[in-house]
Protein backbone atom coordinates (compact mmCIF):
# COMPACT_ATOMS: atom_id res chain seq x y z
CA UNK A 1 0.00 0.00 0.00
CA UNK A 2 1.06 3.94 -0.53
CA UNK A 3 2.73 5.36 2.52
CA UNK A 4 1.73 8.61 3.59
CA UNK A 5 3.16 10.71 6.15
CA UNK A 6 2.15 14.26 8.13
CA UNK A 7 5.29 16.17 9.33
CA UNK A 8 5.54 19.13 11.99
CA UNK A 9 3.05 20.54 13.98
CA UNK A 10 0.01 19.00 13.75
CA UNK A 11 -3.17 21.25 12.72
CA UNK A 12 -6.11 22.73 15.81
CA UNK A 13 -9.11 21.24 15.82
CA UNK A 14 -10.66 23.02 12.55
CA UNK A 15 -13.96 22.34 10.95
CA UNK A 16 -12.76 22.24 7.36
CA UNK A 17 -9.17 20.22 8.29
CA UNK A 18 -10.94 17.35 6.16
CA UNK A 19 -12.63 19.12 3.59
CA UNK A 20 -10.99 20.36 -0.03
CA UNK A 21 -11.00 23.91 -1.07
CA UNK A 22 -14.85 24.85 -2.77
CA UNK A 23 -14.70 24.29 -6.54
CA UNK A 24 -15.20 28.27 -7.01
CA UNK A 25 -11.83 29.13 -5.64
CA UNK A 26 -10.38 27.21 -9.13
CA UNK A 27 -12.70 29.75 -11.31
CA UNK A 28 -13.28 32.96 -9.97
CA UNK A 29 -11.64 36.32 -10.78
CA UNK A 30 -11.72 37.93 -7.41
CA UNK A 31 -9.84 34.71 -5.62
CA UNK A 32 -7.37 34.41 -8.72
CA UNK A 33 -6.46 38.11 -7.86
CA UNK A 34 -5.65 37.61 -3.81
CA UNK A 35 -4.08 34.88 -5.04
CA UNK A 36 -1.74 36.35 -7.00
CA UNK A 37 -1.16 39.11 -4.40
CA UNK A 38 -0.81 36.94 -1.17
CA UNK A 39 0.23 33.54 -2.69
CA UNK A 40 2.52 33.90 -5.65
CA UNK A 41 4.14 37.56 -5.50
CA UNK A 42 5.46 36.43 -1.89
CA UNK A 43 6.85 33.00 -3.42
CA UNK A 44 10.15 31.80 -4.87
CA UNK A 45 9.82 31.13 -8.49
CA UNK A 46 12.81 29.13 -10.31
CA UNK A 47 14.90 31.59 -13.22
CA UNK A 48 17.71 28.53 -14.42
CA UNK A 49 20.70 26.90 -12.92
CA UNK A 50 23.77 28.90 -12.61
CA UNK A 51 25.29 26.97 -15.37
CA UNK A 52 22.92 29.05 -17.79
CA UNK A 53 24.43 32.63 -16.89
CA UNK A 54 27.69 31.18 -16.64
CA UNK A 55 29.94 33.84 -18.08
CA UNK A 56 29.77 37.84 -17.39
CA UNK A 57 26.85 38.67 -19.41
CA UNK A 58 24.96 35.90 -19.57
CA UNK A 59 21.23 36.40 -19.23
CA UNK A 60 17.65 34.38 -18.33
CA UNK A 61 14.58 35.79 -18.27
CA UNK A 62 10.96 34.50 -16.43
CA UNK A 63 7.70 35.87 -17.19
CA UNK A 64 5.68 35.89 -13.97
CA UNK A 65 2.90 37.39 -13.09
CA UNK A 66 2.58 40.54 -15.85
CA UNK A 67 6.32 41.02 -14.58
CA UNK A 68 9.69 40.56 -16.57
CA UNK A 69 12.52 39.68 -14.28
CA UNK A 70 16.15 39.17 -15.70
CA UNK A 71 18.59 37.21 -14.09
CA UNK A 72 22.44 38.39 -15.21
CA UNK A 73 26.10 37.53 -14.39
CA UNK A 74 28.07 40.68 -13.73
CA UNK A 75 31.34 41.80 -14.52
CA UNK A 76 31.95 41.14 -11.35
CA UNK A 77 31.21 37.65 -11.04
CA UNK A 78 27.91 37.82 -9.08
CA UNK A 79 24.80 37.22 -10.37
CA UNK A 80 21.46 39.26 -9.92
CA UNK A 81 18.16 39.79 -10.69
CA UNK A 82 15.98 42.78 -12.18
CA UNK A 83 12.98 44.33 -13.74
CA UNK A 84 13.39 43.91 -17.52
CA UNK A 85 11.74 46.87 -17.48
CA UNK A 86 13.41 50.64 -18.80
CA UNK A 87 13.57 53.19 -16.58
CA UNK A 88 12.88 55.65 -19.02
CA UNK A 89 9.22 54.67 -20.79
CA UNK A 90 8.79 51.18 -19.53
CA UNK A 91 10.10 49.45 -22.26
CA UNK A 92 11.63 45.75 -22.13
CA UNK A 93 15.13 45.68 -22.21
CA UNK A 94 16.00 42.07 -23.69
CA UNK A 95 13.86 39.76 -25.70
CA UNK A 96 13.29 35.97 -25.32
CA UNK A 97 14.64 33.53 -22.53
CA UNK A 98 17.99 33.87 -22.21
CA UNK A 99 21.11 35.51 -24.30
CA UNK A 100 24.57 37.28 -23.69
CA UNK A 101 25.00 40.80 -23.31
CA UNK A 102 27.96 43.55 -22.75
CA UNK A 103 25.30 45.99 -21.75
CA UNK A 104 21.48 46.64 -21.77
CA UNK A 105 20.87 48.53 -24.07
CA UNK A 106 17.11 49.76 -24.45
CA UNK A 107 15.42 48.98 -28.68
CA UNK A 108 13.45 52.59 -27.86
CA UNK A 109 15.74 55.53 -26.52
CA UNK A 110 19.00 53.35 -26.20
CA UNK A 111 19.00 53.80 -22.32
CA UNK A 112 21.95 52.37 -21.37
CA UNK A 113 22.17 49.58 -18.33
CA UNK A 114 25.23 47.94 -16.97
CA UNK A 115 25.49 44.61 -16.10
CA UNK A 116 25.26 45.55 -12.06
CA UNK A 117 22.08 47.26 -13.03
CA UNK A 118 23.54 51.24 -12.82
CA UNK A 119 22.07 53.37 -15.84
CA UNK A 120 25.50 54.44 -17.63
CA UNK A 121 23.90 55.87 -20.94
CA UNK A 122 21.13 58.45 -21.45
CA UNK A 123 20.60 60.09 -24.81
CA UNK A 124 20.79 63.75 -24.87
CA UNK A 125 21.33 63.81 -20.73
CA UNK A 126 21.36 67.33 -20.68
CA UNK A 127 17.64 67.93 -22.05
CA UNK A 128 16.29 66.33 -18.64
CA UNK A 129 16.98 68.63 -15.59
CA UNK A 130 17.63 67.80 -12.59
CA UNK A 131 18.09 64.39 -13.50
CA UNK A 132 20.82 61.75 -11.47
CA UNK A 133 21.74 58.79 -13.72
CA UNK A 134 22.04 57.19 -9.87
CA UNK A 135 18.62 57.50 -9.01
CA UNK A 136 17.41 55.62 -12.02
CA UNK A 137 19.41 51.73 -12.23
CA UNK A 138 17.02 49.01 -12.63
CA UNK A 139 14.85 47.98 -9.57
CA UNK A 140 16.54 45.09 -7.95
CA UNK A 141 14.78 41.64 -7.71
CA UNK A 142 15.51 39.16 -4.41
CA UNK A 143 17.71 36.57 -5.63
CA UNK A 144 18.87 33.52 -3.62
CA UNK A 145 21.13 30.61 -5.06
CA UNK A 146 19.60 27.62 -3.62
CA UNK A 147 21.87 23.87 -4.73
CA UNK A 148 23.26 25.57 -7.96
CA UNK A 149 19.64 26.72 -9.19
CA UNK A 150 18.46 30.89 -8.90
CA UNK A 151 15.18 31.71 -7.44
CA UNK A 152 13.92 35.01 -7.24
CA UNK A 153 10.57 36.02 -5.71
CA UNK A 154 8.99 39.55 -6.14
CA UNK A 155 8.21 40.18 -2.72
CA UNK A 156 9.94 38.86 0.77
CA UNK A 157 9.09 38.06 4.33
CA UNK A 158 8.51 34.32 4.06
CA UNK A 159 11.58 31.80 4.49
CA UNK A 160 14.28 31.13 2.28
CA UNK A 161 14.39 28.34 -0.63
CA UNK A 162 17.11 26.50 1.76
CA UNK A 163 15.28 26.91 4.97
CA UNK A 164 12.39 25.20 2.92
CA UNK A 165 14.40 22.63 2.24
CA UNK A 166 16.15 22.18 5.52
CA UNK A 167 14.34 19.35 6.08
CA UNK A 168 15.48 17.21 3.25
CA UNK A 169 18.92 18.43 2.53
CA UNK A 170 20.81 15.60 3.46
CA UNK A 171 18.40 13.82 1.12
CA UNK A 172 19.09 16.22 -1.97
CA UNK A 173 22.81 16.45 -1.64
CA UNK A 174 24.00 13.56 -2.77
CA UNK A 175 22.79 14.61 -5.83
CA UNK A 176 25.15 16.83 -7.06
CA UNK A 177 22.49 20.01 -7.87
CA UNK A 178 25.25 22.15 -8.44
CA UNK A 179 27.01 20.17 -11.17
CA UNK A 180 24.72 19.48 -13.19
CA UNK A 181 24.02 20.95 -17.46
CA UNK A 182 21.03 21.67 -18.90
CA UNK A 183 19.90 18.93 -21.07
CA UNK A 184 17.58 21.05 -23.36
CA UNK A 185 15.64 24.14 -23.86
CA UNK A 186 12.85 25.39 -21.16
CA UNK A 187 9.54 24.29 -22.64
CA UNK A 188 5.88 26.05 -22.11
CA UNK A 189 3.01 23.83 -21.98
CA UNK A 190 -0.08 25.88 -21.52
CA UNK A 191 -3.26 23.97 -19.85
CA UNK A 192 -6.82 25.27 -19.75
CA UNK A 193 -6.82 24.52 -15.78
CA UNK A 194 -6.62 26.89 -12.22
CA UNK A 195 -2.92 26.55 -10.98
CA UNK A 196 -4.18 24.72 -8.15
CA UNK A 197 -5.60 22.20 -10.10
CA UNK A 198 -1.82 21.01 -11.47
CA UNK A 199 -0.38 21.46 -8.29
CA UNK A 200 -3.12 19.40 -6.30
CA UNK A 201 -2.35 16.43 -8.93
CA UNK A 202 1.43 16.48 -8.81
CA UNK A 203 1.00 16.20 -4.72
CA UNK A 204 -1.75 13.68 -4.72
CA UNK A 205 -0.51 10.17 -3.82
CA UNK A 206 -4.06 8.51 -4.32
CA UNK A 207 -4.43 8.61 -8.37
CA UNK A 208 -1.20 6.93 -8.89
CA UNK A 209 -2.23 2.95 -9.17
CA UNK A 210 -5.74 4.33 -10.33
CA UNK A 211 -4.55 6.40 -13.31
CA UNK A 212 -0.92 5.93 -14.02
CA UNK A 213 -0.59 2.52 -14.82
CA UNK A 214 2.79 2.80 -16.48
CA UNK A 215 4.59 4.66 -12.52
CA UNK A 216 2.21 1.52 -10.87
CA UNK A 217 4.03 -1.01 -12.97
CA UNK A 218 7.31 0.31 -12.10
CA UNK A 219 6.31 1.35 -7.96
CA UNK A 220 4.33 -1.79 -7.35
CA UNK A 221 2.33 -0.34 -4.06
CA UNK A 222 5.35 1.27 -2.91
CA UNK A 223 4.48 4.73 -3.90
CA UNK A 224 4.50 7.36 -0.84
CA UNK A 225 4.04 10.99 0.15
CA UNK A 226 4.05 12.86 3.12
CA UNK A 227 4.33 16.99 3.83
CA UNK A 228 6.65 19.38 5.88
CA UNK A 229 5.56 23.41 6.18
CA UNK A 230 6.68 24.27 3.14
CA UNK A 231 7.55 21.26 0.78
CA UNK A 232 5.86 18.21 -0.48
CA UNK A 233 7.52 15.26 -1.14
CA UNK A 234 6.56 12.06 -3.13
CA UNK A 235 8.81 9.04 -4.14
CA UNK A 236 8.94 5.74 -5.26
CA UNK A 237 11.37 2.98 -6.15
CA UNK A 238 11.16 0.22 -9.10
CA UNK A 239 10.75 -2.77 -8.40
CA UNK A 240 12.71 -5.50 -9.69
CA UNK A 241 9.61 -7.31 -11.93
CA UNK A 242 9.98 -6.79 -15.27
CA UNK A 243 7.40 -4.15 -16.80
CA UNK A 244 5.03 -5.50 -19.98
CA UNK A 245 5.71 -1.95 -20.96
CA UNK A 246 8.92 -1.65 -23.12
CA UNK A 247 10.19 1.29 -22.52
CA UNK A 248 9.74 0.87 -19.01
CA UNK A 249 11.12 -2.69 -19.33
CA UNK A 250 14.60 -0.90 -21.11
CA UNK A 251 14.54 1.52 -18.58
CA UNK A 252 14.73 -0.65 -15.95
CA UNK A 253 17.16 -2.62 -17.27
CA UNK A 254 19.62 0.20 -19.14
CA UNK A 255 19.46 2.34 -16.12
CA UNK A 256 22.92 2.27 -15.16
CA UNK A 257 24.70 2.40 -11.36
CA UNK A 258 25.24 6.05 -10.95
CA UNK A 259 28.73 6.27 -8.76
CA UNK A 260 27.74 9.31 -6.56
CA UNK A 261 24.22 7.98 -5.33
CA UNK A 262 23.94 5.60 -2.21
CA UNK A 263 22.64 2.46 -3.15
CA UNK A 264 19.30 3.19 -1.33
CA UNK A 265 18.79 5.87 -4.58
CA UNK A 266 20.47 3.54 -7.24
CA UNK A 267 16.51 2.98 -8.56
CA UNK A 268 14.69 5.62 -6.96
CA UNK A 269 12.29 8.17 -7.86
CA UNK A 270 11.86 11.11 -5.72
CA UNK A 271 9.89 14.40 -6.12
CA UNK A 272 9.71 17.56 -4.21
CA UNK A 273 6.59 20.82 -4.20
CA UNK A 274 8.20 23.96 -2.83
CA UNK A 275 4.84 26.01 -1.73
CA UNK A 276 3.36 27.10 -3.71
CA UNK A 277 4.24 26.19 -7.53
CA UNK A 278 7.78 24.59 -8.11
CA UNK A 279 8.18 21.29 -8.62
CA UNK A 280 11.83 18.84 -8.67
CA UNK A 281 11.45 15.48 -10.33
CA UNK A 282 15.03 13.72 -9.17
CA UNK A 283 16.11 10.82 -10.81
CA UNK A 284 19.10 8.29 -10.77
CA UNK A 285 19.93 9.52 -14.54
CA UNK A 286 18.45 13.36 -14.38
CA UNK A 287 16.38 16.02 -12.45
CA UNK A 288 13.74 18.35 -14.02
CA UNK A 289 12.36 21.34 -12.59
CA UNK A 290 8.78 22.49 -13.02
CA UNK A 291 6.43 25.76 -12.18
CA UNK A 292 2.51 26.15 -12.36
CA UNK A 293 2.88 29.55 -13.59
CA UNK A 294 -1.20 31.39 -13.24
CA UNK A 295 -2.44 33.10 -16.34
CA UNK A 296 -5.65 33.35 -15.76
CA UNK A 297 -8.25 32.04 -13.34
CA UNK A 298 -8.66 28.92 -15.73
CA UNK A 299 -5.05 28.97 -17.75
CA UNK A 300 -1.93 27.91 -16.04
CA UNK A 301 1.79 27.45 -17.73
CA UNK A 302 3.58 24.50 -16.77
CA UNK A 303 6.96 25.38 -17.55
CA UNK A 304 9.85 23.03 -17.18
CA UNK A 305 13.21 21.85 -18.08
CA UNK A 306 16.07 18.44 -17.45
CA UNK A 307 19.18 19.10 -16.16
CA UNK A 308 21.68 16.65 -15.68
CA UNK A 309 24.88 15.45 -14.98
CA UNK A 310 27.82 14.69 -18.06
CA UNK A 311 27.60 11.38 -18.90
CA UNK A 312 28.81 10.14 -22.09
CA UNK A 313 27.88 6.42 -21.22
CA UNK A 314 25.32 5.13 -23.65
CA UNK A 315 23.56 2.94 -21.18
CA UNK A 316 22.73 6.64 -19.46
CA UNK A 317 22.03 8.20 -22.88
CA UNK A 318 19.50 5.76 -23.30
CA UNK A 319 17.66 5.79 -19.85
CA UNK A 320 17.69 9.30 -20.06
CA UNK A 321 15.49 9.03 -23.74
CA UNK A 322 13.18 6.47 -22.32
CA UNK A 323 12.81 8.81 -18.88
CA UNK A 324 11.47 10.95 -21.47
CA UNK A 325 8.87 8.40 -23.04
CA UNK A 326 7.42 6.78 -20.06
CA UNK A 327 6.76 10.53 -18.22
CA UNK A 328 5.47 11.93 -21.38
CA UNK A 329 3.12 9.69 -21.01
CA UNK A 330 2.11 10.09 -17.45
CA UNK A 331 1.71 13.95 -18.66
CA UNK A 332 -0.45 13.17 -20.81
CA UNK A 333 -2.55 10.78 -18.79
CA UNK A 334 -2.50 14.32 -15.97
CA UNK A 335 -3.34 16.37 -18.39
CA UNK A 336 -6.57 14.61 -19.20
CA UNK A 337 -7.17 14.51 -15.36
CA UNK A 338 -6.47 17.53 -14.38
CA UNK A 339 -9.13 18.64 -17.63
CA UNK A 340 -11.77 16.33 -15.92
CA UNK A 341 -11.50 17.97 -12.40
CA UNK A 342 -11.88 21.87 -13.73
CA UNK A 343 -14.72 20.77 -16.16
CA UNK A 344 -16.45 19.06 -13.05
CA UNK A 345 -15.97 22.06 -10.69
CA UNK A 346 -18.41 23.83 -13.01
CA UNK A 347 -21.25 22.14 -12.16
CA UNK A 348 -23.19 23.78 -9.61
CA UNK A 349 -23.07 20.04 -7.70
CA UNK A 350 -20.30 20.30 -6.32
CA UNK A 351 -18.60 22.47 -3.75
CA UNK A 352 -15.72 20.49 -1.51
CA UNK A 353 -14.58 17.33 -1.32
CA UNK A 354 -13.99 15.17 1.70
CA UNK A 355 -10.30 14.37 2.35
CA UNK A 356 -8.51 11.12 3.01
CA UNK A 357 -6.52 11.13 5.97
CA UNK A 358 -3.88 10.20 3.44
CA UNK A 359 -4.03 13.23 1.58
CA UNK A 360 -2.04 14.81 3.56
CA UNK A 361 -0.29 17.09 1.26
CA UNK A 362 -3.73 18.51 0.08
CA UNK A 363 -4.61 18.95 3.17
CA UNK A 364 -1.68 20.86 4.04
CA UNK A 365 -2.18 22.97 0.93
CA UNK A 366 -5.77 23.98 2.38
CA UNK A 367 -4.53 24.51 5.05
CA UNK A 368 -2.47 27.48 3.99
CA UNK A 369 -4.46 28.59 1.53
CA UNK A 370 -7.58 29.47 4.41
CA UNK A 371 -5.01 31.16 6.17
CA UNK A 372 -3.79 33.66 3.11
CA UNK A 373 -7.41 33.51 2.32
CA UNK A 374 -10.14 32.62 4.94
CA UNK A 375 -12.92 33.29 1.81
CA UNK A 376 -11.46 30.06 1.12
CA UNK A 377 -13.61 28.47 3.60
CA UNK A 378 -16.72 29.62 2.39
CA UNK A 379 -18.81 26.75 -0.10
CA UNK A 380 -19.85 29.64 -2.80
CA UNK A 381 -18.34 32.86 -3.41
CA UNK A 382 -19.24 36.08 -1.71
CA UNK A 383 -21.05 39.08 -3.33
CA UNK A 384 -19.15 40.53 -5.89
CA UNK A 385 -16.87 43.28 -4.73
CA UNK A 386 -16.22 40.77 -1.66
CA UNK A 387 -11.87 41.23 -2.29
CA UNK A 388 -11.69 44.86 -2.20
CA UNK A 389 -12.98 45.04 1.26
CA UNK A 390 -10.91 42.21 2.22
CA UNK A 391 -7.25 42.66 4.85
CA UNK A 392 -4.77 40.47 4.95
CA UNK A 393 -4.45 37.76 7.74
CA UNK A 394 -2.04 38.76 10.35
CA UNK A 395 -0.75 36.04 10.97
CA UNK A 396 -0.24 32.97 7.86
CA UNK A 397 1.00 29.82 7.92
Amino acid sequence: MPSFAMNGPAAAVDPDEGWSLPAWTYRDAEFHGLEMARVMRPSWQVVCHVSDVAAPGDWHTLEFLGESIIVVRGRDDVVRAFSNVCRHRGSRLVDGAAGCAKKLVCPYHAWTYELDGSLSGVPGKARYPDFAMADHGLPPIELETWRGFIFVRLEGGGPSVADMMAPYEAQVAPYRFEDVRALGRVTLRPRPVNWKNVADNYSDGLHIPVAHPGLTRLFGRGYGVEAEPHVDRMWGGLIDAPSSNWSERLYQRLLPPVPHLPQDRQRFWLYFKLWPNVAFDIYPDQIDFMQFLPVSPTETLIREISYALPDARREMKAARYLNWRINRQVNAEDTVLIARVQAGMESPSFTVGPLSADEVCLRAFCRKMRALIPEARLHHPPAPGWSHHNPKPKAVL
